[in-house]
């Protein structure tokens, strides 16, 4: 597992992320303020993209069981 993005990875990521949040606003589903803070940090301290993943599935996991 890669430990850290480079910076020009998190500029590629953090630019697909602001088109993704733009095409979710444009279908009227936007990202909460929650979500959109998650992304920030991920970009901010350079998760790779696997740590990102595992993440997100840890936190959506438990709300599927429900």
């Amino acid at each position: 597992m890669k430990a850290r993005l480079s910076p020009a990875e998190v500029d590629e990521a953090r630019r697909r992320r602001l088109g993704a949040m733009r095409s979710q606003e444009i279908e009227g589903n936007p990202l909460s303020p929650e979500d959109v803070a998650m992304f920030e940090m991920f970009e901010r301290e350079a998760w790779p993209h696997d740590r990102r993943l595992a993440h997100i599935l840890a936190a959506v996991t438990p709300l599927a069981a429900e």
